[in-house]
């Protein structure tokens, strides 16, 4: 006899409550299989299950969507902000900018090369310390700098920003969906195993292929072990007994 085993995904769970409440609308009251605690406890269930697994499908989208605009936000701040210091470090290298504002940069005097920018947190860090930097600059009576300006630079890093909290209200929201729904398969294991127990016990005593297929006529899922043979409707006949042969 082929072993059953709990579906492995949500899908699966929702089929398999699906099932075995559609087979029980369909038979009589009198010859009902599962009990009526049980398939109220599955209909009831089912219904906030799916609820909850779209919420989840849908934040998830949400945020699958989000981070492509994300991620192209965060290419425009980076080109901005490394090209700017690129600018910077040439002014600075031809005399044009003292190397000692670069402090105001929270840069090394001596340094003229581009920071690691390859993250977000490097993105905050080199974006705020650049716009204060030149700001200060600006202050104390330098000569802005030209292509790109740091107005430019501004609007991208503050977009970034803004992109930045809204991917991290998109990622808490999938997380929290996501607790929530595992949260639920736990219920639903043990309410699929409730329904399944109930059926085989109510066809115990059948012949291994009718037991299968009227088994799995309530949904329960079955799996054949490696090289074990496969059931079949001969599978339910008597054995023939060998007939005895006598020689004369």
């Amino acid at each position: 006899m082929p072993y059953r085993r709990l579906p492995n995904t949500d899908q699966a769970r929702v089929r398999a409550l699906s099932g075995a409440i559609k087979k029980s609308n369909e038979t009589s009251f009198t010859e009902q299989i599962i009990s009526f605690k049980t398939i109220n406890e599955a209909k009831s269930f089912l219904i906030v299950f799916e609820k909850h697994l779209q919420q989840y499908q849908q934040t998830l989208e949400n945020q699958v969507a989000s981070n492509r605009r994300y991620k192209h936000i965060m290419g425009k701040a980076h080109m901005y902000i490394s090209h700017f210091i690129q600018v910077f470090n040439l002014a600075v290298i031809r005399g044009d900018i003292k190397k000692e504002y670069k402090e105001l940069y929270n840069m090394d005097p001596n340094v003229h090369v581009v920071p690691d920018l390859s993250t977000e947190a490097a993105l905050l860090k080199w974006g705020k310390c650049i716009i204060d930097g030149e700001n200060e600059r600006l202050r104390r009576g330098g000569l802005p700098i030209y292509n790109p300006t740091i107005a430019k630079v501004k609007v991208h890093y503050e977009i970034f920003k803004e992109y930045q909290a809204t991917q991290k209200f998109h990622q808490n929201a999938t997380a929290r969906n996501w607790e929530e729904l595992n949260s639920l398969r736990e219920k639903a294991d043990a309410i699929i195993l409730d329904i399944w127990n109930q059926v085989e016990e109510r066809f115990k005593d059948c012949k291994p292929y009718e037991k299968l297929c009227k088994c799995k006529e309530y949904g329960l899922i079955y799996y054949y072990r490696r090289g074990e043979k496969e059931l079949t409707p001969e599978s339910d006949l008597p054995k023939k007994e060998n007939e005895l042969t006598i020689d004369f």
